[in-house]
């Protein structure tokens, strides 16, 4: 499994059930690297996304407690073990862990690979992803040239966890 996230220099992810920034270039990139997979993610990413839709062209499974929600072409979960169960029947290099912050945690130790855009500023926040830069079973693999997006200066990094 895969994880794809932006970060800020706090590994920050959210405040107050939003995103913490919006970077086309960034969006762009999530689109290319899930268009035909399958994406996990918790339901409140699924309500950030344009008019609480999931994104098109991907497999969907929203892991979450509500069982009142219903969306044509999504798969629902209600425990950490029922999508464990339903991602089996998925190509587990093709399945992304998208957030929010209790589905990163829970499916970090099963990812193997994570493209995190690390954005250089201090935001606000109230929900994080563990620091990969500090644990001790991941490396940092790939960076990219620093870029920009209005004032804000950004870099996409490629983390891979260590063989054993």
């Amino acid at each position: 499994m895969k994880l794809i996230a932006t970060v800020d220099n706090h590994w920050a992810i959210g405040h107050r059930g939003g995103r913490l920034v919006h970077i086309p270039t960034d969006e762009r990139f999530f689109r290319f690297e899930t268009m035909y997979k399958t994406v996990v993610m918790g339901r409140c990413t699924l309500e950030n996304f344009p008019a609480g839709q999931p994104p098109r062209d991907r497999n969907t499974i929203i892991l979450t407690r509500r069982t009142d929600i219903k969306l044509k072409g999504v798969t629902f979960v209600h425990s950490f073990e029922e999508a464990l169960k339903t991602l089996q029947s998925y190509p587990s290099d093709e399945v992304y862990i998208i957030g929010g912050a209790s589905v990163f945690e829970q499916f970090l130790p099963y990812c193997d690979e994570a493209f995190i855009t690390k954005v250089e500023y201090n935001y606000d926040a109230d929900k994080y992803l563990p620091n990969l830069d500090a644990a001790p079973d991941w490396v940092c693999a790939d960076v990219s040239e620093e870029q920009t997006c209005y004032d804000l200066i950004y870099e996409r990094r490629r983390y891979v966890r260590k063989k054993k």
